[in-house]
């Protein structure tokens, strides 16, 4: 797929992550419209998978470890075909099979159910060990944030990833440097994160711009390619990217924009998407 085609497939996923949480009038657009390009490399790009057949074997897994940031996952999925687009406006409704965290068995395409931070990795890491028990071939994905690594159980699961040579598994950090408090480093600083994995016997790669597809391509082509550790792909991010109001403001962690602002968010990311198309 041309980087053109992923742009104009991440700028659909940052407006079905606004309209998404201005109809349930609560979830997480911050850390949803950080990644985006990850999400849209993912599906369409990176990931062996199939929406006609979303239990296949062979298919690759991902587990949206931080779990917050369904929206930009379901708008993924319904974009490649799992379900509907117009269910994305059920999100956090009763009965909707789109809840604000993803459940495993309830929503087409999700590998694991996820929420609880620090959990998802650990059963990344559990899925990446039952393949190579099973003799699959295929691989396993998590996406992190960079303030979900201040968890002690991300650390217990890459210290067994990284004993058990586990190279069929990639985690992504999506370092927006932001958490629901504020900035990661005056919290409780992971810093330097490339570092602390290199320790835990991780291929780290950093990327420092996690919004250009051909550096995303370049890291991902890294971690596929390299054989007998994990890899981690680390990258920085713009919290709220593409909405000129949300960008770097950590009070868009987790609220939902009104009226007002959904109205807004969404003319600005128009004009995104108008001038990709003349290109």
């Amino acid at each position: 797929m041309t980087n053109l085609e992923l742009k104009k497939i991440a700028v659909k996923i940052r407006k079905g992550i606004i309209k998404s949480t201005h109809a349930a009038k609560a979830g997480h657009p911050g850390g949803a419209l950080s990644s985006a390009e990850v999400f849209a490399f993912l599906y369409n790009e990176e990931l062996n998978i199939d929406a006609k057949n979303p239990d296949k074997k062979d298919r690759d897994r991902f587990v949206l470890s931080k779990g917050h940031s369904a929206p930009g996952l379901y708008t993924a999925l319904a974009l490649k075909g799992y379900f509907p687009e117009e269910d994305l406006l059920t999100l956090r409704h009763i009965g909707s099979h789109l809840q604000g965290h993803p459940v495993l068995g309830f929503t087409p395409g999700v590998d694991m159910s996820s929420g609880s931070l620090g959990q998802g990795v650990s059963a990344a890491v559990g899925m990446a060990m039952a393949a190579r028990m099973d003799k699959q071939d295929y691989r396993v994905y998590s996406l992190l944030g960079d303030g979900e690594i201040q968890e002690g159980q991300v650390w217990e699961a890459a210290m067994f990833a990284g004993s058990h040579n586990l190279d069929n598994m990639c985690w992504i950090i999506d370092n927006n440097n932001l958490q629901i408090d504020g900035a990661i480093d005056e919290i409780n600083s992971p810093y330097p994160i490339a570092d602390k994995f290199r320790a835990f016997k991780f291929n780290a790669i950093e990327v420092d711009d996690g919004h250009d597809f051909d550096k995303l391509r370049a890291a991902f082509k890294n971690a596929r390619e390299t054989k007998g550790m994990p890899s981690v792909i680390i990258l920085k991010t713009i919290k709220g990217k593409d909405v000129s109001f949300m960008e770097n403001v950590v009070d868009w962690h987790g609220v939902a924009p009104n009226d007002e602002e959904a109205k807004k968010a969404l003319e600005e990311l128009d004009k995104v998407e108008e001038a990709l198309c003349q290109n």
